[in-house]
């Protein structure tokens, strides 16, 4: 399998043309490829300050600090077998730790690795790379291995203090949790749901926000970053299998006033980019896609999408023709109400994404 990427629909490219079922307008089948589009709100997305970031606390990897210590609470029996040894040979788990403590940088998603035997939070990150990969050892510690040299040299976690442009990037997109309560359990990682939105279709000009490529890479990644801390896989205590993995958000791409756009360089450009870092480096954090608002005449974003992710992560991804249909999509959470919860453009009952929703940083 193919190495599923985390966030696998990017900027001036919308996905596949689409015709919906009579009847039924939250199918829709996907056919064909075409351009790209972007999408956005007009609002100005709620700025995350230094202060707020204090929380999240992006790591100087400047120098390598202790390895993290061991969590207070008690290693559950399943982390230590899959990282303990066997008649002397090194668990898949153990083999990807062996690999990364040998690499100079430590940090993957705001988190310092440690021995995943005593550090849940690494045990879980590791255990991504290796389902990113059907189990298979030296694919994932190549995956893991490139991971690190990639956040050595872009240093993602300082993305989150970068100021960005606002009048390329303001209010394009958000992030939002959606808690079971005030303060869900922390043993119970499904009382929370977050979601990365993606407003390509309020872009004011194609080359503006798409055209310095390095650019737009840099904010969509402080975005997903924004995604991974709120997830708080640093703060976990449950662990991780093949088959159980809460550690997950949902990603909505709104492509709402984008039929005037044609399929352009830099939206290509800027999409096919995208798909391959956040592929390449967020793995296995993807839960669910939703592509709202499609433009019917659009395709080619989609086709792009099958040339780079595997056949399990396109079965994730639901266009819909409809964003106000988003709401009914959220049956099968322990979340109560979700749907409710979502802004009323989705067809919920809950806040504006830009009362709500945290974004990088703009002025």
């Amino acid at each position: 399998m193919s190495t599923q990427p985390s966030d696998n629909a990017e900027p001036g490219a919308a996905p596949a043309a689409v015709s919906t079922d009579a009847g039924n307008d939250n199918t829709p089948t996907v056919t064909g490829s075409e351009p790209d589009a972007a999408k956005h709100t007009e609002e100005e997305p709620k700025v995350v300050s230094p202060t707020e970031l204090k929380a999240t606390a992006p790591v100087d990897n400047e120098s390598k600090p202790a390895a993290a210590p061991a969590q207070d609470t008690d290693s559950p029996a399943d982390v230590e077998e899959s990282v303990s040894t066997t008649a002397g040979q090194l668990s898949p788990l153990a083999q990807l730790w062996k690999a990364a403590e040998g690499h100079a940088h430590f940090e993957i998603w705001g988190v310092p690795l440690s021995d995943p035997e005593r550090h849940i939070p690494t045990h879980i990150i590791l255990q991504k790379f290796l389902n990113a990969n059907d189990g298979q050892v030296e694919k994932a510690k190549d995956q893991l291995l490139r991971t690190l040299d990639w956040r050595q040299k872009t240093q993602p976690q300082q993305l989150l203090r970068k100021m960005f442009s606002k009048a390329k990037f303001g209010g394009l997109g958000y992030v939002t949790t959606y808690t079971a309560g005030d303060e869900p359990a922390v043993d119970e990682p499904e009382q929370k749901e977050v979601f990365t939105w993606n407003l390509y279709g309020s872009v004011k000009s194609l080359d503006e926000t798409f055209g310095n490529l390095q650019g737009f890479v840099e904010w969509r990644v402080a975005l997903m970053e924004l995604g991974v801390m709120e997830i708080n896989i640093g703060g976990a205590i449950k662990p991780i299998t093949a088959d159980y993995d809460p550690y997950k958000m949902t990603q909505v791409h709104d492509y709402k006033g984008i039929s005037f756009l044609r399929q352009t360089d830099v939206a290509k450009a800027a999409s096919k980019e995208c798909i391959k870092v956040l592929g390449d480096n967020y793995p296995e954090l993807l839960k669910e896609k939703f592509f709202l608002n499609i433009p019917a005449i659009m395709g080619f974003f989609y086709g792009v999408m099958k040339m780079f992710v595997s056949k399990n992560t396109l079965k994730k991804f639901h266009p819909m023709s409809s964003g106000t249909n988003l709401a009914k999509e959220f049956v099968n959470t322990k979340v109560d109400g979700l749907g409710d919860k979502l802004p009323a453009e989705y067809g919920g009952k809950g806040a504006d994404l830009k009362t709500l929703g945290k974004a990088p940083i703009v002025q």
